[in-house]
């Protein structure tokens, strides 16, 4: 696959992903940047065109495993994409709360503290967003 396809094939899963406005004001924010451009291309080839593109998951286990991940390395600005990304692929808040809630006992009550806080502000922002 050249470089341009799978920038193209990536580019199209992270909008999938994220929603168009989200990737549009992620791109027109953090990723206006000249560095965090360079990010995104990298990204996007990687993860979005390689990773999230393979056959044998589907993305809604993939976005779980995804807020999982974070949760339990305390990758909290990632989280909040992720979420957002599980709420776009079938995840419910009451759903991801309770994975979330889940993992206090495998990785500890201020990981999964910090998450929920994130979970509660990003559900209230995608609440807000559909009205």
């Amino acid at each position: 696959m050249t470089d341009e396809s799978l920038r193209a094939k990536g580019t199209e899963m992270r909008t999938k992903l994220m929603g168009e406005g989200f990737a549009q004001q992620l791109n027109a924010t953090l990723y206006a940047d000249p560095i965090m451009v360079k990010f995104r291309e990298l990204a996007t080839d990687i993860a979005f065109g390689a990773v999230w593109t393979r056959p044998g998951l589907d993305l809604k286990t993939r976005a779980l495993i995804c807020v999982t991940s974070d949760t339990a390395t305390g990758r909290y600005p990632e989280l909040k994409v992720h979420l957002r990304m599980a709420r776009n692929h079938g995840w419910t808040e009451e759903e991801l709360t309770e994975a979330i809630l889940h993992l206090s006992v495998y990785v500890g009550l201020p990981f999964v503290r910090e998450a929920l806080i994130v979970a509660s502000e990003t559900f209230a922002e995608l609440r807000a967003e559909a009205k």
